[in-house]
């Protein structure tokens, strides 16, 4: 009897920590989690590539300009 409440107690705990950590992560992000090293937003959608018009993520497209690859 006593286990079983002390079980639930804990899962409920847990998993209110585990909510309470993921809200506040959401709410005020560290700033690794908003850009990456060529300061583009982690979740930036897909933009056209210039030549093929196809769709091409945002990184890969900083990173080919910033070594000076592009035209």
């Amino acid at each position: 009897m006593i286990g079983s409440l002390l079980t639930r107690i804990s899962i409920g705990l847990v998993s209110a920590i585990s909510v309470v950590g993921l809200v506040y992560v959401y709410a005020f992000p560290p700033p690794s989690l908003r850009m990456t090293c060529e300061n583009v937003s982690h979740f930036a959608p897909p933009v056209k590539h210039p030549e093929t018009g196809e769709p091409m993520s945002l990184n890969n497209m900083t990173r080919h300009y910033r070594l000076g690859t592009g035209g």
